[in-house]
């Protein structure tokens, strides 16, 4: 895993609050748009930054593409910072 991207992509308010909205079930970028208040073109560059980075999965049925979250990266992410801390068992 790429923290490096993984850490970029949440340093941004408006993805943190993509991914708490991803929480309760897969959305449309529609809907997730629906929540902010700014344009499609940059709820699109958030969506692909979380994707790039592998927080979010993306998957298309007929004419609508649907956004999910991958918890895994964010577990990844967790039991590196708990190591860090020296909380982890090993």
């Amino acid at each position: 895993m790429a923290f490096a991207e993984t850490f970029k992509a949440l340093s941004d308010p408006v993805r943190r609050e993509i991914l708490n909205l991803l929480k309760g079930g897969r959305l449309t970028a529609g809907e997730i748009a629906g929540q902010f208040d700014m344009t499609a073109a940059t709820v699109s560059y958030h969506l692909s930054q979380l994707k790039k980075a592998g927080l979010i999965f993306e998957s298309r049925e007929k004419n609508f593409i649907y956004y999910s979250l991958n918890a895994s990266v964010l577990e990844e992410v967790l039991l590196w910072l708990q190591d860090l801390k020296g909380e982890r068992k090993k």
